[in-house]
Order: C-alpha cells, then structure tokens, then sequence
C-alpha cells in the first residue's frame, strides 16, 4: 500500500505544478466555484481488493505461517458525488457508487483445488469529511476521511453450498473506515479531482462452512477486506 500512496503522491504534485509553469497565463478559473452551498458530480476510478485473515493458530510451515496466499488485481469504480460546503475548508461528501473486482486466493498448505477467484460486485456508501487547504491559484489539495458501508451483491451468504462444492461465502453487508488524499484542480469548464484512498473494512466477511472442521474456515479468527481506490471526479 505504501508504494500506492508515494507513487499517488508523485503524480499528484506534478499535475498543478506543470501546468502552472507552462500555462504561461495566471487565469483564475472558476473563482467561485467553492463558495456553492451544494454542489455535484460524478467519478471513475479503479481499485484493488485484498483480505486480511487472522488466524486461531498459525500454520507451521507455511509461508509467513498463513493459511492462505493472496493475490491483487485491478477492478473499476463508478459513482456520483453530492458534496455539501460546510466552511472555507471543510466538506461533507457522500459518494454512493459501485465497485467491481475479483480477488484470488488458495490455501497455503492443502492438496490442490483448493484455489478460489472471488467476483465481487459492491453497492459503495461512503460519508466523509473532506479538509482542504487555502486554494492556491487553480489548485487545492485536501485530505479526506468517513466511514462506509456496503452491499455485496456476489456475497453468495445465503447459498446453501459452501467450500465444500466449491462456493466461497462472504457476509453481504458490511462496513469501513476510510481515509486518503488528493488535488481539485480547476478547469475553465468544471473541477477536475484526482485522489487516492485507503478502504479497510471494521466487520468479519468470512461466512463459515456447515462442517466445523472445514480446512478452508475453521483455522479463521476473522477476514476483513482491504481496498485501495484511485478515483478522478468531475464536478
């Protein structure tokens, strides 16, 4: 996640500073767009999903004592955004959208078949605080934070199969905590806005196996998701 942030934060900083030393003009665009009460719009964006497993015990032997081997890929956000000015520096944005992803993953120590890909479709709610800077020309950059909440449409929680006959459950709804950084940058036209955000989510995902004594959950204290959202808003 680190790489994700200092790479975010590179490219972030670059953006208004070239267009500042090339512009050749110190135009002010959109010098009020900041004084609206209530404004919108909308995002896209990708993601990457992970899990963080606890374990009862830890495998000997395995790799890193784990149980289970994850590996990322790259999903697709979209969504709107209703952003309500609460002062010259502090928002409050709600930013319901749907996120699409497939996480895969297999037991560390098991006979083969054991891998899993998980599609994952999520109803996204997040509620946060937006904390901006003084605006400096035609860029402001911000800090963000809130929480969230979710609904897994590809949960399968109510599947009577599980691991068992090869079906992965996961609880439907659950919730987050959220926090990130980014830059509005102000065009002639609109606010362009850039920004990267850490997801981690507060609750248990993992849905159990009927047999107590499955390989796949019994070892599993708790499984939470993990996220990294890289966005770009339209206002």
């Amino acid at each position: 996640m680190k790489k994700y942030l200092i790479l975010a934060l590179i490219v972030l900083g670059a953006l208004p500073a070239h267009a500042q030393i090339f512009s050749g003009e110190d135009v002010i665009n959109n010098p009020n767009f900041d004084k609206q009460r209530f404004s919108y719009g909308y995002f896209l964006g990708f993601n990457t999903y992970d899990f963080d497993f606890d374990y009862k015990n830890y495998i000997e032997g395995a790799a890193l004592g784990k149980d289970y081997s994850v590996d990322r890929t790259i999903g697709f956000n979209v969504g709107l955004i209703g952003n309500m000015r609460l002062s010259d520096h502090l928002d409050l944005r709600l930013e319901p959208g749907v996120s699409f992803n497939r996480i895969n993953f297999q037991l560390t120590k098991a006979d083969a078949g054991t891998f899993r890909e998980v599609n994952s479709t999520f109803v996204h709610i997040p509620l946060l605080l937006k904390f901006s800077t003084t605006r400096i020309n035609n860029f402001k950059p911000f800090v963000v934070g809130g929480v969230s909440t979710s609904i897994n449409l590809s949960s399968n929680e109510n599947n009577p199969e599980d691991n068992e006959d090869g079906q992965f459950r996961m609880t439907t709804n659950n919730f987050y905590y959220e926090i990130g950084l980014g830059i509005d940058l102000y065009l002639y036209y609109f606010k362009f806005t850039p920004s990267i955000r850490g997801v981690f989510a507060i609750n248990d995902e993992l849905v159990r196996d009927d047999n107590p004594n499955s390989i796949y959950t019994r070892n599993v204290e708790k499984m939470s998701s993990r996220a990294i959202f890289i966005n770009f808003t339209f206002q």
